[in-house]
């Protein structure tokens, strides 16, 4: 009988395939940027945690990576003889294994007890949390540790950094040990069910679904859809769907492809693009798309933001994932078509927010119009930069009272083929116009890269000449959002009479 890792269990409670292609087919993962960017926020909680729950630091580390598995279970076997805290444990029984985030010892009725306490990177707790829990519950227990309790310790968003390296207060703790000790037969079930999958010889014939990212993105689902059918017109292409009927109709009658949903179960937007998917025309209701941006007169301002969030915030007043301006681009539209163009980057590693929030005061000026793509994430920012700086909160708000919000013009107005169902910039720009390409930018090419880079940008060890490579791919990314603006602007407006 094969020992499964919690992790394969918790794949295998995601997906029996997931299991069995974790065992025999594991080359065929790919993770994507997104899971490797957790893996690491992950590593950063866990030293923190060991730092708070080992404030002495007389705790014991086990890497089962440099010393071996047999090693590491031997190690913490003996280690539960100590009175010392321990930090990735590891317990094998009951045909799973698995090592504990944190153990501290404790005494009941006069006998050493050990308390264990996972850790997560997120700020709430999770119902994939609870069946995490519940097993390493089960194998310490079986293993015999005399364990007495078992809690999850996850981020408390609302805590603000005061610095000075004092980060007591981030982690938020939560009891689970009655329900994690009620739940052994579970947790024997899902193993032997879980051993039944890693014996068959062939892999289980389950199709790709809503579960290939959740509760985790799974790293086969490229294989996965490799091997179904392929639609010419994927289903996931139609925007929003939330109704139950139309979830209902395309889950139970396996619909793949978009041209097999009836009419009657699409809302407007969805039907405009079923039609102009299937049609190959473009939809463009290019006089009222004029009247939506009428009242806007020139001059204007074009503005995007990027942003660097921290599970562990590195900076005295900010919360964990807090979105962290460090960059935007700006550009200005006069009445006679002049365009000029401003940047703000900070890659000093202090906090760039005084200086950002002073910087965009300035270069957004009193007056005009503030065009953005998807205004609720720049709004959002500049709100919370006023309640951070409060001598500039007016003149903040002031510039949240000029917005206007360029993706709700192109949601409403125009839609082509190509953009696949999204709206999203970098879909609807090659449409508008297909000389400007995100894919020939060098290095950055979307927000997710653009917040990697400024985190490498940012690190001690970065070199200088790394650095300033950097901090050129982010202004040519940030530039390109902010023109790739005016020129939907220039479209939408029907403002053919200005060279942009």
């Amino acid at each position: 009988m094969r020992t499964l890792s919690k992790t394969k269990l918790l794949a295998y409670r995601q997906c029996p395939k997931r299991l069995w292609l974790e065992i025999n087919r594991p080359k065929l993962r790919q993770d994507s940027a997104s899971t490797e960017a957790s893996f690491a926020v992950g590593h950063q909680v866990g030293e923190v945690a060991r730092r708070l729950y080992d404030p002495e630091g007389k705790g014991q580390l086990i890497d089962p990576k440099t010393e071996g598995f047999d090693a590491a279970f031997a190690r913490s076997t003996d280690l539960l003889a100590s009175s010392q805290p321990i930090f990735e444990a590891g317990f094998k029984a009951g045909g799973a294994l698995a090592f504990a985030d944190v153990m501290l010892p404790a005494r009941k009725s006069g006998k050493r007890v050990w308390r264990m306490i996972e850790v997560k990177s997120s700020t709430s707790i999770e119902d994939y949390h609870r069946a995490d829990i519940a097993v390493q519950a089960f194998v310490a227990r079986t293993a015999g540790v005399p364990l007495a309790s078992i809690a999850l310790a996850h981020i408390d968003s609302k805590w603000f950094y005061p610095g000075g390296d004092d980060y007591q207060g981030l982690f938020a703790e939560h009891d689970l040990t009655d329900e994690a000790f009620g739940r052994e037969d579970e947790v024997k079930a899902w193993i032997a069910d879980a051993q039944k999958i890693a014996a068959k010889r062939n892999e289980p014939a389950l199709s790709t679904g809503a579960h290939c990212g959740d509760p985790y993105e799974c790293g086969f689902i490229g294989y996965c859809q490799s091997q179904e059918p392929q639609a010419e017109y994927p289903v996931s292409w139609i925007p929003k769907i939330q109704t139950k009927v139309l979830k209902s109709f395309i889950a139970d009658g396996g619909v793949i492809d978009l041209s097999d949903l009836p009419d009657e179960l699409l809302n407007e937007r969805q039907h405009r693009v079923k039609t102009h998917t299937l049609s190959g025309d473009v939809y463009f209701d290019a006089t009222n798309a004029a009247a939506d941006l009428a009242a806007c007169k020139l001059p204007a301002i074009f503005l995007d933001f990027e942003t660097a969030r921290f599970a562990v915030p590195i900076w005295k007043g900010t919360r964990p994932h807090q979105q962290i301006p460090f960059q935007f681009s700006v550009h200005r539209l006069s009445r006679t078509g002049k365009l000029e163009q401003q940047s703000f980057i900070d890659l000093s590693g202090n906090d760039p927010s005084r200086g950002f929030a002073e910087t965009l005061i300035a270069a957004c000026g009193e007056r005009g119009p503030v065009f953005v793509y998807n205004a609720g994430f720049e709004t959002a920012r500049i709100k919370e930069l006023g309640e951070r700086f409060p001598r500039m909160k007016t003149a903040l708000l002031a510039i949240n009272a000029r917005v206007v919000d360029l993706l709700r013009v192109a949601e409403q107005r125009y839609y082509h083929p190509s953009q696949q169902g999204s709206w999203s910039i970098k879909k609807v720009l090659p449409a508008v116009a297909p000389d400007l390409r995100y894919d020939a930018l060098d290095g950055v090419q979307d927000g997710g890269m653009a917040m990697n880079a400024f985190q490498e940008a940012i690190a001690p060890d970065t070199s200088s000449t790394r650095k300033a490579q950097i901090e050129q791919q982010l202004l040519e990314y940030c530039g390109l959002d902010t023109y790739a603006m005016v020129r939907l602007w220039q479209f939408f407006a029907g403002r053919s009479d200005l060279s942009v």
